[in-house]
Parts: structure tokens; C-alpha cells; sequence
């Protein structure tokens, strides 16, 4: 803190304290023989406080200054204390930094707040350090707000042995169960069905599709995990699935960006509290769960992915180091559900609106749709060979959407050397996913929904190399080939059933596509119809 904040803080305070003072003149109350306590215990309180924030600004200050900035990237320059954060839209980062990367480069450092944090910007620089430099930049950054959701177990926001072997099982068993096979597909076609039926039971009437979408895909990984599905109307399903919803969007809310770089005033200040309360109640679900799958297991019928993790704690008993703890598994749970259904129903939620918006292109993958499939038949994966168009339409929406802008946060393992720069060891990396999914380099029509972005001048699919919605390298998404098969089955199959516009008296030019605030851009709250196709 430098000499003029001192001198402020002194000011304030001797203010306060005059202040004090003439008030109990006023009431009569000082005298030679009672003289007032200048400061009550709620202002003792208050001037704790401000004392512990200085400090705490302090440390954190010297604490972030203290990384070498020897031949870092270039970046703007920071002010005391609070970095570059002035000059960031805290509720959509990613555009300043979109901004900020046409100024300095695919490669350049900000500060936020005491913290310096390198942005890696592009195609080619994303694909450099996730992919060709993965060993460098593959560690996830221990920070506070990754704790409150994780406690750094589980798959995402782990490292070290614990990540690899639980990541490890998790993909192996997915694979067991079907991961990309027919018999997930069939567990999709399954969710498919009650789906349709909801959405006809609105009979063309507007509807907001959120909870229905997110209810449908849910359900999929429930029945991965668990080996069942849930009714939709079923309490406890939907209270797990808006209590991830909701620390979803609280996770990308300015006052947690505070919580994150200054974690002690974060706390003070309980900025933190709902989100730890939502993750203790998913826990609680979890762990209902977890102990009804344990009261019914049977080695011989394996159902799903908590049966066979039990087999593997069985398989590690005589080991007495081992990552297949309850705890881990919980997370791991939970883990699975956040990459496996959020971002899967926010895709379709995108889907469904850009179909609305722009019926032309709605109308095109219909018809192909009717060439292809016979009336009443479910879509196959196998349908996207022969439907382009509609596989075009489907990634387009995920590059369009741009679900994930930030990407999750890594760190180097060591100093890094990185296109002429030196990064030093624990450094917080932002691979910056918007850069990638927008990069002008890459894309035509990087800022327009344009489905021949994945189409040859012959009509044929192409799925360019920049096209990465869902990270690449060692933390690329576990659930991607599910993420994948669930939006082709889920989008054409709706697609066969209905065609989607926008309630009356409202234009198509009128359906906002700012997407609403929080960690994943998910579209803002809106009204729907579903007119049955005949």
C-alpha cells in the first residue's frame, strides 16, 4: 500500500472518530467525569475489517509481484492491487480478451488483481500448448473456486497420479458401457421418446425449453452412473439438476472473480456461501445414491459406472494407497454430470433457438431428414454419414455457441519457454476457447451462424482442425464422443418431430442470441413454440 493510500486510511478514520465526537457533545453526554467510548463494538468491528482488507490486498500484492516478469508475454499495464480488472467487462471477460489479444498478440499476460495470468489466443497457439506442448501446460491451477466445486478430487480439477488414474478408469469404463456405441445410443432414443411427448403436451404453445432439454440429457448420464433413469417430475433429479445450473451461472458472476483473486476478502464477505451450500446438497444426492447402489451391488450384474468403480475398490482393497476412495468417487460423480449434461443441454438449448431464428436453414435439414430416414424411425449415429448438412448444422451450432469461452484454467508444470516467451512455473494459463472457436484465420464467417463452415464445395461434411469445443490435449472433455452422439440423435430426432418458431407477435429478428451470464454461455431465459410436423 503506498504512502498516499496511508495518509487517505488516516484521514478517514480521524474523520470518523471527530465525528464520533460531536455527536455525543450534541447529546450531552461528555464531561470531565464520562467520557465516551469513541468507537461502539460495531465500529470496532468495521475498522477490523478494513484493516484485514488492507492487509490482505497487501500480501496478496506481494505475493503476485513476486514471480519473476522477466521476458513474460507483453500485456497492458496493471494498477496496484487490482491489476487489469478495471478494464475488464467482469461479466464477459472473454470479449475483453478478445479485444485485448488484436492489441497484444496470440500470447500476452494480464493481471487479475494481484495474480498474473497468461492468455493464449488462436488456432495455432492453443494447438501448440495443449496439444504439441501438452506436458507443459497440462496441470490444472489450484484456486479457490475450483476448491469450493471439487476439492481438487474427482477428474477436472485434480492433477498428478490421482488425475491420471481416475481419469484413466473413468475412460475406460465409459467405453465398457457403451461410450460412443449402440448402447448408449439406445439409452438416447430412450430419452428421446418422453422428450417428444412433452414437448407435443404444449401443442404449439410457447414453452421455455431449459429445464425440459436438461432433464432429457440428464437422464442419459443417470442411467451411465447409476444404471437407471429418473422421472422428470421426480423431486430430488430436479433439484440436482438446478443446483447445478445454478452454480453454473453463480460461478460466472463478477463477485466470484473477487472470491477467486482474493479469496480471504471473498470469505469475509460470504461470497462463496450458496455456491459451497449447492455443492453440499449435490453431495448429499450423491451420496443417497452411492449407498443404495452399495445395498443392491452384485459383482456378477454391473449396471453402471458406480457398480464398476465398487468392483475396483474391491479390486484395490489389499493395497493400502489407494485413489479409489468414496470421496473420489463422489466428485468424480458429480464431475461426470457436469461435463455430461450442462453443456449437452445449453448446445440443444442453442440448437433449437438458432433453428427458430433462421428457419431457411431449419427447413434445409428437414428435408434431409426426409430424404434419409423413413417417418416414425429414430436417428442412428450412423444417419450423420449420410445427412451432411445436418452434422454440419449440429457442429456448427457447438462452434457458434461457443459454450465454454474461457476453457478451464491450467498452469505450468515447470518454467515454460513459449513462442519466445518464459512463463514461470505455476502461472495460471487461460487456453482462450472463443479465440479458437472465432479465430479469422480459420473460420469464413467466424461472427455469423454458418453451417458451410463444416462443408466441402461438393456438400460434403469437413470438420476443420480448429474446431475444438471441447478443449484438446490431456484435459480435453471425457464426455465428448457422448457429448457428440447426444446432440445428432436428440437434434434430428426433434427435427423429424417439430418445427421450431418463435412465439406470436414475436419476430424471428426479435430472439436475442446474447447468451445470459454465468460460467457456460447458455442462452438467456426465452419462449419457444413447437409446431408438429405432419
Amino acid at each position: 500500500m503506498n504512502r498516499s493510500s496511508l495518509i487517505f486510511c488516516r484521514r478517514q478514520h480521524r474523520c470518523h472518530l471527530q465525528t464520533l465526537h460531536a455527536a455525543h457533545r450534541s447529546q450531552g453526554l461528555t464531561s470531565c467525569h464520562q467520557q465516551p467510548n469513541p468507537l461502539s463494538r460495531s465500529h470496532r468491528a468495521d475498522v477490523l475489517l478494513c484493516l484485514t482488507a488492507c492487509i490482505a490486498f497487501l500480501i496478496y500484492w506481494i505475493n503476485g509481484s513476486k514471480k519473476s516478469t522477466r521476458n513474460m508475454p507483453p500485456g497492458p499495464t496493471p494498477l496496484p492491487l487490482i491489476g487489469n480488472l478495471h478494464s475488464m467487462d467482469m461479466n464477459r471477460p472473454y470479449k475483453s480478451l478478445m479485444e485485448l489479444s488484436e492489441k497484444y498478440g496470440e500470447v500476452f499476460t494480464v493481471q487479475f488483481g494481484p495474480k498474473k495470468v497468461v492468455i493464449i489466443a488462436g488456432y495455432k497457439a492453443v494447438k501448440d500448448a495443449l496439444i504439441v506442448q501438452a506436458d507443459d501446460f497440462g496441470h490444472r491451477l489450484e484456486m479457490p473456486l475450483y476448491k469450493l466445486f471439487g476439492e481438487e478430487k474427482g477428474i477436472i480439477v485434480s492433477n498428478g497420479e490421482l488425475w491420471k488414474s481416475l481419469r484413466r478408469f473413468t475412460l475406460s469404463t465409459l467405453r465398457d458401457f457403451g461410450m460412443g456405441k449402440k448402447t448408449v445410443q439406445e439409452k438416447i432414443q430412450e430419452e428421446l421418446i418422453p422428450l417428444i411427448e412433452t414437448i407435443k403436451s404444449h401443442n404449439n404453445k410457447p414453452f421455455d425449453s431449459h429445464i425440459i432439454l436438461n432433464s432429457a440429457v440428464a437422464n442419459v448420464i443417470c442411467s451411465i452412473v447409476f444404471g437407471k433413469r429418473f422421472e422428470h417430475d421426480d423431486a430430488k433429479f430436479k433439484k440436482l439438476s438446478r443446483l447445478m445450473e445454478e452454480n453454473t451461472q453463480l460461478a460466472g458472476e463478477s463477485k466470484l472473480m473477487v472470491y477467486n483473486y482474493y479469496p480471504l476478502i471473498g470469505t469475509l464477505l460470504g461470497l462463496h456461501k450458496q455456491i459451497v451450500k449447492n455443492t453440499q446438497d449435490q453431495i448429499e444426492f450423491v451420496l443417497e445414491c452411492i449407498k443404495m447402489r452399495r445395498h443392491e451391488f452384485d459383482e456378477n450384474d454391473i449396471t453402471g459406472f458406480i457398480d464398476a468403480y465398487f468392483m475396483k475398490q474391491k479390486q484395490e482393497s489389499v493395497e493400502s494407497e489407494t485413489y479409489f476412495k468414496d470421496e473420489n468417487l463422489v466428485y468424480t460423480v458429480l464431475d461426470l454430470f457436469s461435463a455430461g449434461s450442462e453443456t449437452t443441454s445449453a448446445s440443444l438449448g442453442w440448437a433449437l433457438l438458432l433453428m427458430a431464428k433462421y428457419p431457411e436453414i431449419q427447413k434445409r435439414v428437414q428435408e434431409e431428414i426426409r430424404t434419409h430416414m423413413k417417418p416414425g424411425q429414430m436417428p442412428t449415429a450412423d444417419d450423420r454419414r449420410s445427412m451432411p448438412y445436418t452434422d454440419a448444422v449440429v457442429h456448427e451450432v457447438q462452434r457458434f455457441a461457443n459454450i465454454v469461452p474461457l476453457n478451464l484454467s491450467h498452469t505450468t508444470v515447470n518454467d515454460v519457454n513459449f513462442r519466445g516467451y518464459s512463463i514461470p512455473k505455476g502461472t495460471e494459463v487461460i487456453p482462450l476457447l472463443t479465440s479458437v472457436l472465432y479465430d479469422k484465420s480459420q473460420w469464413k464467417t467466424p461472427y455469423e451462424f454458418n453451417p458451410n463452415h463444416f462443408l466441402d464445395s461438393s456438400g460434403k461434411f469437413v470438420r476443420p482442425e480448429a474446431f475444438l469445443p471441447f478443449s484438446a490435449g490431456k484435459r480435453v472433455c471425457v464426455g465428448e464422443s457422448l457429448a457428440k452422439m447426444e446432440l445428432f440423435l436428440f437434434f434430428t430426432g426433434l427435427l423429424q418431430a417439430f418445427t421450431f418458431h418463435p412465439p406470436a407477435g414475436v419476430s424471428r429478428e426479435d430472439l436475442s442470441l446474447d447468451p445470459d451470464i454465468g460460467l457456460l454461455l447458455i442462452p438467456k431465459p426465452h419462449l419457444i413454440c413447437a409446431k408438429l410436423n405432419n
